[in-house]
């Protein structure tokens, strides 16, 4: 029998059929990546779930198996290779005990917005890896894992939901990859949107309520903008964006009656100006959504009509644009126009030269054209495309249109 433990394999007798050797030696890593404490590797040791399991793997010899090798390679690949999406993004996919896949999403976060990612799994008990990364353009290796930022996660597909939710600091591109353990079926939907990390500092206002930007030029051009204008009426309530604590509410020329509230999660200073009068004392607690004000043009705009000056300043970095922070996702998450029961079924193209695309839309850029009769798997669905495989491994989307179901 498989003897596993924490960085060593014991080989089992020769007399053990293959076959047998791989399914006990799978079942064991859920006991071996368990049972293994982090802490007492060395400082080069796996973090996330999914580096303890593949840790697991060649620790108990199955990188020399064929199913071994291909789930490492699948890692490795999909992160080259990421798929792109616009969010919001919602898709429909499934993987098979017999095959070793894995998919990764490339997609953009703005400064100040919030990803949340939400993994709903369905199939027989197994855990399905979920990794976020930040694409780095001077990086040799083109990435970095997000651990602090966005912990991965390993959802049992039991528990059927797992979410990740992570901050953007700055203008970011992510790919989150999603992998299945070895030797289980099912099926999965995704869906990645994305929000403020702050909330709308003016109450019952939004998006249309903001009519000056971020670096604007002020009096002729000597200086610019360091924040957003939110236009209300005279006496609407001014709302913490966050929770907090109120540094100061002494008044200035140019701001007039002006708060100051510390974010000490974030490393920054909101600033709402122009108040015309304050519902606060400095030092005070606040939570998000506590009135802090009430909307004038206190200051210099006493010209302008009422409105909330917000601005954010950055530990080190100073003013920077909030727009991102407070702007509200109006965006909905597109629906699947198609029977999601064709997911794992094959199918034929149908047209020549059929392109396959690296997203959901038809300006995405093309992995690969194939010709008609080319027999594909679908393994996904997302809007009104299906994201096939191809012999050769290679995955992407072609519209419904384009190729023919099989029912059987």
């Amino acid at each position: 029998m498989l003897n596993l433990r924490c960085r060593t394999y014991t080989q089992t007798p020769s007399s053990m059929p293959r076959s047998a050797l791989l399914h006990g030696a799978i079942a064991g890593l859920a006991v071996l990546t368990a049972a293994c404490n982090p802490g007492a590797m060395t400082r080069h040791a796996p973090q996330t779930p999914h580096d303890r399991y593949a840790r697991a793997l060649r620790d108990a010899g199955l990188d020399s198996t064929t199913l071994g090798r291909d789930w490492l390679a699948a890692s490795d690949s999909a992160l080259r290779s990421p798929l792109t999406v616009r969010l919001p993004a919602r898709e429909l996919g499934m993987y098979v005990r017999h095959e070793a896949r894995a998919v990764a999403y490339r997609f953009q976060l703005h400064r100040g917005e919030r990803l949340r990612a939400t993994l709903r799994a369905d199939g027989l008990p197994a855990r399905v890896f979920v990794d976020l990364y930040e694409v780095i353009a001077d990086s040799a290796r083109g990435f970095v894992h997000q651990v602090s930022g966005a912990p991965a996660a390993a959802v049992d597909s039991a528990a059927a939901v797992v979410e990740l939710s992570y901050e953007a600091a700055r203008d970011v591109q992510l790919v989150l990859r999603l992998q299945p353990e070895l030797l289980r079926s099912g099926r999965f939907t995704l869906t990645l949107q994305s929000g403020p990390t702050l909330t709308f500092p003016v109450q019952a206002r939004g998006n249309g309520a903001i009519q000056s930007l971020f670096g604007v030029g002020r009096e002729g051009g000597r200086r610019v903008h360091h924040g957003i204008d939110i236009f209300a009426p005279r006496g609407t309530p001014v709302l913490a964006a966050t929770d907090g604590t109120v540094r100061s509410i002494e008044p200035n020329e140019l701001g007039g009656n002006v708060v100051w509230q510390s974010d000490r999660h974030r490393g920054q200073t909101l600033y709402y100006a122009h108040l015309d009068r304050h519902h606060v004392v400095a030092g005070q607690a606040v939570r998000a959504g506590d009135t802090l004000g009430f909307v004038g043009n206190s200051g210099n705009a006493r010209t302008t009509p009422p409105h909330l000056h917000f601005g954010i300043y950055r530990r080190g970095e100073g003013p920077v644009d909030p727009l991102h922070y407070v702007r509200i996702n109006t965006a909905v998450l597109p629906m699947l126009a198609l029977d999601s029961a064709d997911v794992g079924r094959w199918a034929v193209t149908r047209r020549s030269d059929v392109a396959v695309r690296s997203g959901v839309s038809d300006s995405s850029a093309v992995l690969r054209r194939i010709p008609r009769a080319t027999r594909v798997q679908i393994v996904g669905a997302s809007a009104r495309m299906f994201r096939i495989q191809l012999d050769d491994g290679v995955s992407g989307y072609v519209s419904d249109a384009s190729i023919s179901v099989s029912q059987r």
